[in-house]
């Protein structure tokens, strides 16, 4: 199904288009989305201006097997774009006094482990909390989500065997998808309804969402519903989200579904008054800093202009929901296929510059100027730090006078200890010695500490072969020597060399593996590490 578009926005004002100006537009879009051909897996791109449906399409086909089209009431699955749903569920509950943004998780669900802090759902809400995530847990030991079906209750059982946090909570910005599967269970145990009942009755039905629902029962028949595929350069094949996880993900919806939800709160019409206010607030950090990640949304800006928006990707289905309030204008794009992975963010991108404009926005003044450290300060900071939070290794080098960072980018620095990364943030050395550094961004601040390069001869390797189990992941690793190198081992199918950075510390694909020593320097165990999961514990068997 296809509508035809009635109006082309421009920077300064709406217009209703001339037949000319309309087919070029379309020509545009259609140039864009000519990559889902009719007989692949597809997506639907539903764009409104505030309010009305200015264009709405699919492309591509629902079911390869079956020979179904995709059409703009086929059922796709949003992933993350899932998340400001439940947190709007929430922000409800507070409003009915039911609970309170600051209060300790604890409260609710008194099963996970007392970690010395509060853990305020406030912090839930914003990724500040610490918790591990669930899905780095189990693709740890080794059952990945698809292999088996999980449940929010499996989510829990995880998260209450972790000893530890990977941050003290409020102290950073870390996304965790555990943060809002908590919030399913909390919505459910308060309200005494399932995450599923309570937003259809409160949001889905209200927003007339005549196609949403939840992926809370997998095997439940879902009319309309596209199949997801994935795509090995030769063919395609399905990876379908086979779980009953939800409420960080697991909504099924339209494009056009979702521009009826964000024209219903976007017009202040969830909640009594209004929790729209609410819904776009971002939370500062212990720091004072204020992050950029509001109930469920991300309030930023793109191609210069403010956005209130969110991503998803679930097994091979992928989404975006972005607004601009300056031009009232909603884009919803929503596939099922994971073939073009790498465009998605130039696809969507590309779409909103059909009808917004980049703005220029000049950059401030450098009032600092540029400064020369000495050489020798320089060689004096260069070499290996370890992540105190993660044991991440990161190796600074000294390249034509120019202190480099690890991904081979000079370090401008602005004195002598104190160096500016291309990306804004800053390390700051330690004034006198090699103790280490302080990266320094908006959402955070981490210590590196100094540490020796690997010196790892056969004899150094040999004390780390063993076996290691952990409690925290319910999973046994090896660690052996083969052809020189040194393995970790987890089964017949998954054996990964590490790679050495210093002392005890190593990396490979999935994570970083840090051996601790006693004080009798005999190795008792690791922590591994996975970008969403901090310092998994495994002991030495």
């Amino acid at each position: 199904m296809k509508k035809i578009l009635i109006l082309v926005i421009s920077i300064q004002a709406s217009f209703v288009c001339v037949a000319q100006s309309c087919q070029d537009t379309l020509s545009r879009i259609e140039h864009i989305f000519s990559r889902y051909k009719p007989d692949n897996p597809g997506c639907q791109l539903a764009i409104s201006r505030n309010g009305q449906i200015i264009f709405t399409k699919a492309w591509g086909m629902a079911d390869l097997e079956h020979k179904v089209p995709l059409t703009t009431e086929s059922i796709i699955e949003a992933g993350s774009v899932s998340k400001q749903f439940t947190a709007a569920c929430i922000l409800l509950l507070e409003q009915q006094g039911k609970l309170s943004l600051n209060d300790d998780v604890h409260k609710y669900i008194p099963e996970l482990p007392d970690y010395g802090v509060p853990i305020l759902l406030r912090n839930m809400m914003h990724h500040t909390s610490g918790l591990k995530d669930w899905e780095n847990i189990v693709e740890l030991a080794g059952s990945p989500e698809g292999s088996k079906v999980f449940e929010n209750e499996d989510v829990l059982y995880i998260l209450s065997k972790q000893k530890t946090l990977n941050h003290k909570p409020g102290a950073e910005f870390l996304y965790s998808n555990s943060n809002y599967v908590l919030f399913a269970i909390i919505i459910e145990r308060v309200s005494g309804m399932e995450l599923s009942e309570f937003s259809r009755k409160y949001i889905f039905e209200p927003a007339g969402m005549k196609h949403t629902l939840w992926r809370n029962h997998f095997r439940e028949i879902v009319p309309n519903r596209a199949i997801a595929y994935g795509f090995n350069g030769q063919f395609y094949f399905t990876t379908m989200p086979n779980e009953n996880v939800y409420g960080n993900g697991g909504l099924l919806t339209t494009a056009e579904d979702l521009l009826a939800w964000n024209n219903f709160y976007l017009s202040g019409k969830l909640g009594t008054p209004s929790l729209l206010s609410r819904q776009i607030a971002s939370d500062s950090l212990n720091n004072g800093s204020m992050g950029n990640y509001a109930a469920g949304l991300f309030v930023s800006t793109s191609r210069g202009w403010k956005t209130i928006s969110h991503g998803g990707s679930t097994a091979a289905y992928r989404c975006d929901l972005s607004y601009f309030p300056d031009f009232g204008l909603s884009f919803a794009w929503i596939s099922n296929t994971a073939q073009f992975d790498r465009e998605i963010e130039g696809i969507v991108d590309t779409v909103h510059g059909i009808f917004i404009k980049n703005i220029h926005v000049a950059e401030p003044e450098k009032k600092t100027k540029p400064h020369n450290p000495s050489p020798e300060n320089l060689s004096a900071i260069a070499g290996w730090y370890r992540n105190t939070n993660s044991n991440q290794a990161i190796r600074l080098l000294v390249k034509d006078r120019k202190l480099t960072s690890p991904d081979n980018k000079p370090l401008i620095p602005i004195s002598e200890n104190i160096f500016v990364m291309e990306d804004g943030g800053k390390l700051k050395f330690w004034p006198s010695g090699r103790k280490g550094l302080l990266s320094i961004y908006p959402d955070g601040e981490t210590f590196f500490a100094a540490v020796d390069s690997a010196q790892l001869t056969t004899e150094r390797m040999r004390d780390y072969v063993g076996e290691y189990y952990s409690e925290e992941a319910e999973t046994k690793f090896s660690v052996f020597i083969k052809d020189g190198k040194l393995v970790l081992h987890q089964n017949p199918n998954n054996d990964e060399m590490l790679e050495a950075t210093y002392n005890d510390g190593f990396t490979y694909w999935q994570g970083t593996v840090y051996f601790q020593r006693d004080k009798q320097n005999t190795i008792t165990g690791m922590k591994i590490s996975l970008p969403r999961a901090r310092n998994v514990d495994f002991r030495k068997l």
